[in-house]
């Protein structure tokens, strides 16, 4: 009878730390299964990409393609430059960012550093569900409001145009830029604000030389997310920008961006065509382009993490 008794608790131990094994087994093959499906899918959805997108250039070449200033895809033959829509997207992307980044630190720095901490979290969520609204909503708000608000302020012939689309577009990123600053900013120590303090730095030279260069990082990232976001973007863009395929370097001008290039013309281009093959090719521009951002914030960020 002792001896069994001596033996349960050995055996509720070995079968414990078996199970224990076993479930850390379990959590870490499901962790790289879900890590190879989203692998494997950004991979196929790469391949297709540029196996549909690299035709085109049996039709134009690719420094015409990338540089060419005209937009004639049904015309004999067809014309096939997406410089004015590379134009239009980089001119409505750098405004947004000029509207989103100053309003979102901003906005960030009020929460996380002046507000009283009971109000903090309401707050956050409140700005938080700006980017929940749907981009059909926000183009909606721009076509009704804010279009003949610009047309009649401005003297336009027509609202839709660039800057429309660059104001709508920061208040979409904003809130993007503005929840990843206020992370990285709740994340400094305390007690770096407290030496501040001590030192007879006031609130707001706290806040400036200690609080926002130890969240640069968090920073950097709402910006390149908040870009991402801006550059993306497709709905709002097709409804408010004017969707003209020349470029005016004005903001006043309507202009088109190469998001709304494809969800306007996808739809009705016959597949195998050279315009489908090219629209192809403008995806696979803007999947170029947000990998080297990507790849850019994460060099900077470690670069930041490692002086910071």
């Amino acid at each position: 009878m002792t001896e069994n008794h001596g033996r349960a608790p050995a055996v509720a131990s070995w079968v414990g730390r078996r199970w224990g094994r076993a479930r850390e087994w379990i959590a870490r093959g499901v962790t790289w299964g879900c890590a190879s499906v989203s692998l494997l899918a950004l991979g196929l959805i790469t391949v297709y990409l540029f196996c549909e997108g690299v035709p085109v250039f049996r039709t134009v070449d690719p420094l015409a393609f990338l540089g060419g200033k005209a937009w004639f895809p049904t015309s004999e033959p067809p014309s096939l430059g997406i410089l004015p829509m590379i134009l239009g997207s980089g001119l409505v992307t750098m405004v947004a960012l000029a509207v989103a980044v100053p309003f979102g630190v901003a906005t960030a720095l009020f929460i996380g550093e002046v507000v009283p901490t009971v109000f903090r979290n309401p707050l956050k969520v409140a700005v938080e569900l700006l980017a929940g609204i749907p981009s059909v909503v926000y183009g909606f708000f721009g076509l009704v409001i804010v279009v003949p608000w610009l047309e009649a302020l401005l003297g336009l012939p027509t609202g839709q145009t660039a800057l429309t689309a660059a104001l709508l577009l920061g208040v979409m990123a904003l809130p993007t830029v503005a929840s990843l600053t206020e992370d990285a900013v709740a994340a400094v120590p305390n007690a770096w604000r407290e030496a501040a303090f001590a030192l007879g730095a006031t609130h707001w030279q706290t806040m400036r030389t200690v609080v926002v260069p130890a969240a640069r990082s968090g920073l950097l990232a709402g910006v390149l997310l908040g870009m991402g976001r801006a550059v993306g973007e497709t709905m709002t863009v097709l409804m408010v920008s004017g969707n003209s395929p020349r470029f005016l370097p004005s903001l006043t001008s309507p202009t088109r961006t190469l998001t709304a290039t494809i969800a306007l013309e996808m739809a009705e281009t016959p597949v195998g065509s050279p315009h489908y093959h090219a629209l192809f090719a403008v995806g696979t521009v803007l999947f170029v382009f947000t990998l080297l951002l990507n790849v850019v914030g994460d060099m900077v960020g470690h670069r930041l993490g490692r002086h910071g």
